[in-house]
């Protein structure tokens, strides 16, 4: 492997990768997206992490973003730094999920009704998914959403017109999010097949399969505990961090 330290040869390279990316990565830096600026956070030792948010240069403290992870100390550690750094911190702490492996297609026999026309989801769908997302309703996240449909796997039913009427998508960090069926096509099975569609779908291309859910979601935690989900000790935690000079901007 040749290791470059020639800060000329590293700004060539720096300058052919960008080459390289796809259109969505080199778009203009939204100082408000926390959907898109985000980091995900694994450490063994809490005092590295501590380290890394007050020494390290890798987070942009003028610019709303989020950090997500599994450890219990995430928010204290962080909620420490960012008040030194005069930014407001909101927590969202979730049920942590992960799905058992999912050799075959799903079963159909136990859907209500005609056979569904399962795909995947498009760029156009995406107004839809921000209207009816929890976290979405703003520019922000529709192209965030948009940026996920066109980069990521995605599973949907759509009915005889050809619209979504149920479907979940896959995050940044490989994570199934967005899982949702339109009320009106509701107790027909499609969330439950849109879900191990998906499950298989990324574990057959070697991600993960793994999710939240919030406590109060008693719905999908019905439709996880039917799927065999194993729910992990853990929590998932979501962190919005937020600067004070843009804490009126925001989409929270």
């Amino acid at each position: 492997m040749l290791v470059l330290n020639c800060s000329t040869k590293l700004l060539i390279l720096e300058k052919m990768l960008k080459t390289c990316f796809p259109e969505s990565f080199k778009a203009e830096v939204d100082n408000l997206d926390h959907y898109t600026n985000a980091y995900a956070v694994f450490y063994k030792d809490v005092r590295a992490y501590r380290q890394l948010l007050e020494e390290c240069d890798v987070f942009n403290w003028d610019q709303v973003f989020q950090i997500q992870g599994l450890q219990s100390e995430l928010y204290d550690v962080s909620k420490v730094v960012a008040n030194s750094k005069q930014l407001n911190v909101k927590l969202t702490s979730f049920k942590a999920v992960c799905f058992s492996p999912v050799s075959t297609l799903p079963d159909a026999s136990f859907l209500k009704g005609p056979s569904p026309r399962l795909t995947y989801l498009s760029v156009a769908d995406a107004d839809l998914l921000n209207r009816t997302w929890s976290r979405g309703g703003n520019e922000q996240c529709l192209r965030y959403i948009a940026n996920l449909i066109a980069c990521f796997p995605s599973v949907c039913v759509r009915d005889e017109k050809g619209n979504p009427v149920s479907w979940s998508i896959t995050d940044q960090f490989a994570t199934m999010c967005h899982g949702y069926t339109l009320p009106e096509h509701r107790r027909k099975g499609y969330s439950r097949l849109v879900a191990l569609t998906l499950a298989r779908k990324l574990q057959s291309r070697g991600f993960p399969s793994q999710g939240n859910v919030l406590d109060d979601n008693t719905a999908s935690i019905s439709l996880l505990k039917s799927l065999h989900a194993e729910f992990l000790p853990c929590r998932f935690h979501r962190l919005i961090l937020t600067p004070d000079t843009l804490s009126g901007q925001s989409h929270l």
